[in-house]
């Protein structure tokens, strides 16, 4: 089974937050994450992971009248927290993909403190089989 593992950050100021963190502690995160991307691949259960530029960079896009993209740079919704970037994971029981998440979620920010970072967990749906 395939699950999306969604990392939602604290909107704040709309940028990421480790801006502010001294350079020592983003390097101990960045090696956490290293760390645990490297163990899901050898152990196949990393299928892809992704990180997400900040909700400034993000466009809306809707097909216009003549089917031309139409991009804007809003409106998005309020909220207290954005999409960050996600992992997918091929496991074999959902219980696997949240014990993922609560590593994820544990990643060290400043000081070494686990930020607690909340992580979505949800099941990739499959399409039916093309001969269905």
């Amino acid at each position: 089974m395939r699950y999306m593992l969604l990392m939602h950050a604290p909107s704040g100021t709309g940028d990421y937050q480790h801006s502010t963190w001294d350079p020592a502690d983003w390097r101990v995160h960045l090696d956490y994450w290293r760390r645990l991307n490297g163990e899901l691949t050898r152990s196949g259960e990393l299928v892809g992971v992704e990180a997400l530029t900040a909700p400034r960079e993000a466009r809306v896009v809707r097909a216009g009248r003549s089917g031309a993209p139409a991009v804007t740079d809003g409106p998005f919704p309020e909220a207290k927290e954005f999409l960050a970037g996600y992992w997918i994971v091929d496991v074999d029981r959902a219980e696997r993909a949240y014990e993922i998440a609560a590593r994820a979620s544990a990643a060290p920010g400043p000081g070494g403190a686990p930020l607690a970072i909340p992580i979505e967990v949800r099941q990739v749906m499959r399409a039916p089989a093309a001969d269905a």
